[in-house]
């Protein structure tokens, strides 16, 4: 029983190790994506089942109602993911 719960606690440890700089940055990207501003999008179509139909959605993150620089989420998210400054800019959207 004992070595079972070891085993759990060692995979957990495993599990929290550091992130590629790679993967780090794509998911800082979404983050700072996010602190642009609310998102949202609107669906209406017409189905030969169902008839038609709309839907819509909005998201609002923490960031973005703070209003922080995008680039300094960005830096901020990959330097604590990875411990280490990015390794590229981030690719986000115009405004």
């Amino acid at each position: 029983m004992r070595s079972l719960a070891w085993l759990g606690v060692v995979g957990l440890m495993v599990s929290c190790g550091p992130v590629s700089p790679e993967i780090a940055a794509q998911r800082c990207e979404d983050r700072a994506r996010a602190a642009q501003g609310p998102e949202g999008g609107v669906n209406v179509g017409l189905n030969s089942n169902t008839g038609s139909f709309a839907n819509a959605r909005i998201g609002v993150s923490l960031d973005a109602l703070r209003g922080p620089d995008p680039q300094a989420v960005y830096e901020a998210c990959v330097l604590r993911m990875t411990g280490e400054v990015p390794i590229r800019p981030p690719m986000l959207r115009n405004r």
